[in-house]
């Protein structure tokens, strides 16, 4: 093919006890998916699910066993964490079923859905999208996949987050206001999902704000902890 440039190397996110990388195709985020970080947020009760996305080369890879540097973004003065369980998606489909979602469900892993909270509610404000302060560079860290069949019973897994080695987050994926395969569902219906889609299935209660210089650990039960220092 010939092109005007050279096109951008794929975006991959390695599979746990393999040598294979899961090519990444779309990011889709869900809001306010926990009860306890609705009410933060100033909501409450489960309301219909909605979604962000992010772009694919927004993916920061937390490589196992390392302090990987995540940038603080510009224009913000208030970055927020979100811990979240990924779902990565290896087959895809539009209109599935709930009972038919799981076979769909290639791994999960740890993220992180990096906000400018500033930003966001400035566009809230006025009504306006707020990609700004979801979808910049380097805004979605991720752990490497682990196989489903590997991952154990993710429904019940415990998911946390320590800043500086305190705990800011803590819950467990049962907390979910939409379940993982409530979330394909919906998905599915409004977008045909494709293979290498992972899907950012929403944070528990205790976001807050980072700085230079702040380490951040996050874990899920039976899947690989990311580790990042913010830069």
């Amino acid at each position: 093919m010939n092109t005007v440039f050279s096109p951008a190397p794929s975006v991959t996110v390695p599979v746990v006890g393999t040598s294979a990388q899961f090519p990444v195709h779309r990011i889709y985020c869900v809001g306010r998916n926990y009860v306890d970080h609705a009410q933060e947020m100033g909501h409450s009760g489960r309301e219909p699910p909605f979604f962000f996305m992010k772009p694919a080369d927004a993916v920061l890879l937390a490589a196992p066993g390392s302090l990987t540097p995540l940038p603080y973004p510009s224009l913000t003065k208030n970055l927020h964490h979100e811990i979240e369980l990924v779902v990565a998606i290896g087959t895809g489909g539009k209109n599935i079923p709930v009972e038919q979602a799981e076979n769909h469900i290639f791994g999960y892993a740890v993220g992180l859905d990096m906000t400018r909270r500033d930003l966001q509610n400035e566009m809230k404000a006025q009504g306006r999208p707020w990609c700004i302060g979801k979808g910049f560079d380097y805004s979605a860290p991720i752990g490497p996949i682990t196989p489903k069949e590997a991952a154990g019973d993710i429904t019940h897994a415990a998911i946390s987050l320590q800043v500086n080695q305190a705990i800011r987050q803590t819950s467990t994926v049962e907390q979910l206001i939409w379940t993982i395969a409530e979330t394909i569902c919906q998905l599915s219906a409004a977008w045909e999902l494709q293979p290498g889609d992972l899907i950012y299935t929403g944070t528990p209660a205790g976001v807050g704000a980072v700085v230079p210089g702040d380490t951040l650990k996050g874990s899920i039960s039976g899947l690989t902890d990311i580790e990042l220092k913010v830069v």
